[in-house]
């Protein structure tokens, strides 16, 4: 047996990028709740005092941009200019304009080239599953999210009442690897590092944080992954005090990585938050997941990639990759026929089949988008049909 060890991290709620990613989606689940064919890209900017809210939407409704950014400060917890921002006294600032027509051209069925929706922008986009974890997603992300979901959730009912909102999580998970079973890929063992940077008050010190957020935060989440000689660096420089847009600006998808596969699966390159479900950058991820996790769950590879290009204005996409990494059960080519044969992965057919013009995307920007339940992507009922098309 070998052995290897990969890492992952996430953010809380409280990371400035976070706080820009939650606004832009806040605005766009605004937008579609009255107008859901609205255009929308909307991109946010945050430092000491400040959010500046940018970008193109096209809608026949009102969106209060200033309420907006004020409740999503206030629901994170930002309630006191101690902690970087305050929702009550900060300063919003709207450089909203339209939706070039351009690009609005290219995705009417109506007006393009093609006499069919377009996509929205050119692109890759990735989804990747593996039978890791309960929900066919790598343990190491999946771990990272809960710790930092822990965090946010002992600072807001009072297990932890000096924690501030801003914080980080990082996972190193030890895996195994058989050269003789050529059928899997390495399989997890055990957590060897956990790495947490948590906001806190002035007063406190390091060793009753330390103690309290390996009994409250670490122990609950990773449990029986961890080990006698697991390493917990927590707080390393000793003390994170100036934190939120205070102790770093934030900007609207930064933390793609975070948001997908924790680097385990690739990633296109697009962000998500902000953007309408045209755009392929949102979509087009969304439906790469929903194939890969289906691809898992139907038994044809126990750890499955897939790339879907699209090119701005064409409706169909202009190549599909699989990659099963030595663990697929039928030949790469049939999975790719099956694939095309079950999904429609056209701009419309996506937006149809996942259900996507509807605000449901606030909840997508903290904690990641993938293997959350709630949401249309993630569910398994192409399974069966899958199993039939590579028969």
């Amino acid at each position: 047996m070998s052995k290897y060890f990969f890492t992952s991290e996430s953010v809380t709620e409280g990371h400035p990028d976070k706080i820009c990613d939650q606004i832009a989606d806040a605005v766009l689940d605004a937008v579609l709740t009255d107008d859901p064919d609205s255009a929308c890209c909307c991109e946010v900017f945050t430092t000491t005092g400040l959010i500046v809210v940018g970008g193109e939407i096209t809608t026949k409704t009102y969106v209060d941009i200033q309420k907006i950014a004020r409740d999503t400060l206030k629901k994170i917890g930002y309630d006191n200019a101690d902690y970087g921002i305050d929702y009550k006294s900060c300063a919003v600032l709207n450089a909203i304009h339209e939706q070039s027509a351009d690009i609005a051209q290219g995705e009417d069925a109506e007006k393009g080239t093609h006499k069919a929706q377009g996509a929205g922008d050119q692109g890759m986009m990735v989804g990747f599953a593996c039978t890791e974890t309960p929900e066919l997603m790598p343990l190491p992300i999946m771990l990272a999210h809960g710790l930092t979901r822990r965090l946010a959730e002992v600072r807001k009912n009072g297990t932890i009442p000096y924690l501030r909102p801003d914080g980080k999580s990082q996972v190193t998970v030890e895996y195994e690897e058989d050269p003789s079973d050529h059928g899997m890929v390495g399989k997890p063992v055990s957590v060897e590092t956990v790495v947490i940077a948590a906001q806190h008050h002035d007063d406190i010190s390091h060793e009753q944080i330390r103690a309290d957020i390996i009994e409250h935060v670490i122990k609950p989440v990773c449990g029986k992954w961890l080990r006698k000689d697991t390493h917990f660096l927590i707080n390393e420089t000793g003390k994170f005090v100036i934190g939120g847009p205070q102790g770093d600006t934030g900007v609207t998808g930064r933390k793609i990585i975070v948001d997908t596969y924790g680097s385990m699966g690739r990633h296109g390159g697009g962000a998500f938050s902000g953007k309408v479900p045209n755009k392929q950058d949102r979509s087009g991820a969304y439906m790469a997941r929903y194939i890969a996790k289906n691809v898992v769950a139907a038994g044809l590879a126990g750890q499955f990639e897939v790339q879907l290009a699209y090119a701005i204005g064409y409706p169909e996409p202009v190549s599909v990759h699989v990659n099963p990494f030595g663990t697929g059960k039928v030949s790469n080519e049939v999975i790719e026929k099956a694939i095309r044969r079950v999904f429609d992965m056209t701009p419309a057919g996506i937006i149809k089949t996942l259900d996507l013009k509807r605000p449901i995307y606030s909840a997508t920007a903290a904690y990641g988008h993938f293997g959350r339940s709630e949401f249309p992507w993630e569910k398994l009922d192409k399974v069966e049909a899958l199993k039939q098309a590579v028969q």
